[in-house]
């Protein structure tokens, strides 16, 4: 049996990789990448979503205070978002739409993926994605509610990622989700069991299980799609996966007016 100290330390190495997997923060990991380590510490992935949904409610808390509306809040929110994480998972959504939307073959859409530059159907899906969020923060309004949706959403959101990952196959050898392996059972056991626990304290038991049923569904038709248009899953369709399961939950959120 592991010792106590080694546990803990391997814990808050784990942490440490999924935050700077997750965020733009500056913490430095202590385990090397690349013998499997990344894709143990996946079921910590949920967790750095956690810190994520905080500053986005650190924020809409601090503009609300200010005696901004509703409406300006929630665009805070997001940016704030969007900023700890420099953007990667809308990135990751803007890249997806172009390839899986613009490619005629397999070959021209993982090549459209790489391209930093961003087409119609990439604006497109990230109009869609800011007014989706912001209108459902904008819907719910009260300041606590909203920090649950945000934790909720960015905690549930990324608990789904290393099943993903485990269930569907790099469509590179030599991408991001390649490099970092197949998450074992446990983590996405710990992961799933994070997000669901989240989604149960913060929706409710009801609602947490409509956030649920919605996530699998939207897993499962990403992954026929990335499976069939181009063979499998790269770092782009992992964000995509967190963006869809974002939006989600904020709608779960705001359809179901949680305290109500």
């Amino acid at each position: 049996m592991m010792p106590r100290a080694e546990l803990l330390k391997d814990i808050v190495a784990d942490l440490r990789i999924a935050v700077s997997f997750v965020t733009i923060l500056p913490v430095a990991s202590s385990k090397p990448a690349g013998d499997g380590t990344v894709a143990r510490a996946t079921w910590a992935v949920p967790v750095a979503g956690l810190l994520v949904g905080l500053a986005g409610a650190a924020a809409y808390t601090i503009a609300s205070r200010l005696g901004l509306t509703p409406g300006p809040a929630a665009l805070l929110a997001l940016a704030a978002t969007a900023l700890i994480t420099g953007a990667l998972h809308e990135d990751g959504l803007a890249d997806t739409a172009d390839g899986l939307g613009g490619g005629r073959t397999r070959e021209r859409k993982l090549e459209i993926m790489r391209d930093s530059r961003i087409g119609t159907y990439g604006v497109c899906a990230l109009i869609l994605s800011f007014g989706l969020r912001w209108s459902a923060l904008a819907v719910i309004a009260n300041q606590w509610t909203v920090t649950l949706a945000l934790c909720a959403a960015h905690a549930a959101a990324r608990a789904g990622v290393p099943a993903f990952m485990s269930l569907v196959a790099p469509a590179r050898p030599d991408g991001l989700s390649a490099s970092a392996g197949e998450p074992p059972r446990r983590s996405i056991a710990i992961a799933f069991a994070v997000g669901t626990l989240t989604l149960a304290l913060a929706l409710g038991p009801g609602k947490a299980l409509v956030g649920l049923i919605l996530l699998s569904l939207a897993g499962l038709i990403l992954a026929r799609l990335a499976v069939r248009q181009i063979g499998g899953q790269t770092g782009d369709i992992l964000g995509a996966f967190e963006q869809s399961g974002e939006i989600l939950i904020l709608l779960v959120a705001a359809s179901f007016r949680m305290g109500d």
